[in-house]
């Protein structure tokens, strides 16, 4: 469901957009009302989809690219986005203190920090970063290539993101907001 851009109903969608809807139910078993917005644009949808695919065949681990992205959707305040990857990261391993810890940026390893405060960076500055923050990220031990697959986790997270603050999504995963912690971290 969404306030604002209509969310489709799978029974009654045909074409591209219902080509992809069941590819969806395929996969995960249902389909989020975040697809179901994204319906509206098969151009779009297929786009999100592709920016998934092309994310998880990368050199990050699933349980990273959730970590990616709860940092994102909080740097971003998309609740949707943060109660989706709550759950996917859960089913991923991530403990509840974990999912809090990336969601403001901080990991039990430091490569994983450095990434991830990368990330948020790069999403709060629109990509607008210093030398010296690719520098400590380089140092970490990320290389080129690996700043790179974060900017690209950045830009599918962001799409998500977006989308959901335009279309004003109704979240249905068990619901997250931004800035509210229950773990405390220090």
């Amino acid at each position: 469901m969404s306030t604002r851009i209509e969310t489709l109903n799978p029974e009654t969608t045909t074409g591209k957009s219902k080509e992809l809807f069941d590819a969806v139910q395929n996969k995960l078993g249902f389909i989020p009302n975040l697809i179901k917005v994204f319906g509206n644009s098969p151009a779009t949808l297929q786009s999100y989809l592709s920016l998934g695919e092309l994310t998880a065949s990368g050199n990050f681990s699933s349980k990273y690219r959730e970590q990616l992205a709860l940092a994102i959707a909080e740097e971003n305040s998309c609740n949707y986005c943060l109660s989706a990857h709550t759950a996917i990261g859960k089913m991923n391993g991530l403990t509840p203190e974990q999912t809090e810890k990336s969601r403001q940026g901080i990991a039990d390893d430091i490569k994983d920090q450095a990434g991830l405060q990368f990330a948020k960076e790069v999403t709060k500055n629109r990509g607008q970063v210093s030398t010296e923050s690719i520098k400590v990220v380089k140092e970490a031990g990320y290389n080129d290539g690996d700043i790179l697959e974060i900017v690209l986790n950045v830009v599918s997270n962001t799409l998500t993101n977006y989308v959901n603050h335009i279309a004003e999504t109704v979240v249905d995963f068990p619901s997250v907001e931004a800035g509210k912690f229950t773990v405390t971290t220090n």
